[in-house]
């Protein structure tokens, strides 16, 4: 079952909570919407689910245009952040409770339970009341619940919002394997990008009402549409500056002093002169404890953290602006930096962006004279 939003418009009083949105959503995919708080995320999936009525614009459901249908009538499965459970009620009727409503018959609603309490894997629960259930077992319950009715497409608002990081972590895990299962059409809201990576085939990336970027989690995070995007996935760290053109020569930056980026970059011409906005992933600084001479920036170690893999380090430069950078643990071990060293960073990459309309220019990066924002 696809699902395509043409032209939707959606105001709260003045408030213009989607402005213009169209989206595609092939049919067994699962797709995540992300975004600030605000941006427009949840109006987007009420309206699908028929729980609003757009101002302007089309839903469609496999080219069957349903935007005055009742949320009812489109056969939708939707699990919310705080589960939304029965409490006086066991969880086999908690997840029995559509179907009674739909008057199925006692073996084939004992029947449909039990198949979905093994695909929850919480079979030997169905007497238990929620209250003696963990936050992640009530959460697959009210999943399972939305899946009893057979629903075309399933809908999930912050399905992971109320849990712990371990517990969030086994979810999203145990989401995607269930998904890869079961194979339906599946839209889910998240503010957490790595869970929306993690577990979703697309990602829809809005602001303000409106989609900035859709694509796969890989054509997101490494082509960004704008700086928006970019500064939104994750750490960066942002530099403001100015692209000289007469600096350039066969393609590549002239040797220059400090507070210079000093770089090759990807396009076949260079970049145009003007303000530009120089966004470098933690991960893309090389950090060495001796200045390179091709603009390498000096900076001071306030902070290390060595967990997780990595060792995240807190900078600070001679303008008292903290970037940061990150070390494989072994990198670490070998440079053996401390806090308090001096240590010298530059871009291995850097995404550059037009600082006026905030739109991709090139990735490389050009030289820019450098104001850095953080």
């Amino acid at each position: 079952m696809s699902i395509a939003v043409k032209g939707v418009t959606k105001h709260f009083g003045d408030f213009a909570a989607l402005r213009d949105v169209s989206l595609q959503v092939p049919g067994g995919s699962l797709v995540a919407l992300i975004g600030p708080s605000g941006s427009g995320k949840t109006t987007l999936l009420r309206i699908v689910a028929g729980l609003e009525s757009p101002d302007r614009g089309a839903v469609l459901y496999q080219d069957e245009d349903i935007t005055q249908q009742s949320a009812r009538d489109r056969n939708m499965g939707f699990v919310f952040q705080h589960y939304a459970l029965f409490r006086h009620l066991s969880v086999f009727e908690n997840i029995a409770f559509g179907l009674r409503i739909r008057k199925w018959s006692e073996d084939k609603i004992r029947a449909r339970v039990k198949e979905l309490l093994h695909l929850i894997r919480l079979e030997g629960y169905d007497r238990r009341l929620p209250s003696e259930l963990s936050g992640g077992q009530r959460q697959r319950v009210a999943l399972a619940r939305a899946l009893a009715v057979q629903p075309k497409v399933l809908l999930l608002d912050e399905p992971f919002g109320a849990l712990d990081a371990k517990v969030r972590q086994e979810l999203r895990q145990w989401l995607r394997r269930l998904h890869d299962e079961i194979h339906m059409t599946s839209v889910f809201v998240t503010h957490d990008q790595e869970e929306a990576f993690e577990v979703a085939d697309s990602v829809v990336v809005m602001r303000d009402g409106k989609v900035e970027q859709a694509g796969t989690p890989q054509e997101v995070f490494d082509h960004p549409a704008n700086g928006f995007v970019m500064d939104f996935l994750g750490n960066v760290n942002v530099f403001h500056g100015r692209m000289v053109e007469d600096l350039f020569h066969n393609g590549l930056k002239e040797t220059t002093h400090g507070g210079v980026l000093d770089m090759s970059f990807c396009g076949t011409a260079p970049p145009p002169a003007g303000p530009t906005t120089v966004y470098v992933r933690p991960h893309e600084l090389e950090v060495t404890m001796y200045s390179s001479g091709r603009g390498s920036l000096p900076t001071r170690v306030l902070h290390i953290n060595p967990t997780s893999g990595v060792a995240r380090l807190q900078l600070l430069m001679e303008d008292g602006t903290i970037i940061r950078a990150e070390l494989t643990l072994a990198s670490y071990s070998e440079m053996g930096v401390r806090v308090g060293d001096t240590v010298y960073v530059s871009p291995r990459r850097a995404r550059v962006f037009n600082a006026d309309t905030g739109q991709y220019i090139d990735d490389g990066a050009p030289i820019a004279h450098l104001d850095p924002k953080r």
